[in-house]
């Protein structure tokens, strides 16, 4: 994993996040994984940028997420680009949803736990705050308290 610099060709958000850092500089971020070792690597990376770094990535799917996740450095934007979704938050113990369709956005506030469900398939980009990113598995509609699994982030 490392972040380009001054990088002029086409970067497919699907496989290449790209890192908004301080100094309004944007870095691909070549070779990223939802993988341990690269998420860690991805975080040491872009330290100096603190809570004000941002990942932008695209993220395609079909049907429910499999995880909650919450971003404390800061908030979530989420933007359907196609297709349909719902994203769910618990915001301070209070389910809330909201239905997405194309073009249309939502805001995560920063540490409100979320999780995102895609109706058929359905694409959305995320601008996230990616520093301290907590993950727990879905295993009904509300987070439970397990163990956090920390990374930048995912929808």
């Amino acid at each position: 994993m490392r972040l380009l610099d001054n990088e002029h060709n086409a970067v497919d958000l699907r496989t290449t996040p790209v890192h908004l850092g301080l100094g309004s500089r944007a870095k691909p971020v070549e070779g990223f994984a939802w993988d341990p070792e690269v998420l860690q690597a991805y975080s040491a990376a872009v330290a100096a940028d603190g809570a004000e770094g941002r990942m932008v990535a695209i993220f395609d799917g079909d049907g429910p997420g499999d995880h909650w996740e919450r971003h404390p450095a800061g908030d979530e934007l989420v933007v359907c680009l196609s297709g349909s979704v719902t994203v769910t938050r618990d915001v301070d113990g209070v389910p809330d949803s909201v239905v997405l369709g194309p073009g249309e956005a939502t805001v995560n506030p920063a540490g409100a736990w979320h999780a995102v469900d895609m109706t058929g398939p359905a694409s959305i980009l995320t601008v996230t705050a990616g520093l301290g990113t907590d993950h727990r598995p879905r295993t009904g509609t509300r987070p439970t308290e397990n163990v956090a699994t920390p990374g930048p982030e995912a929808p």
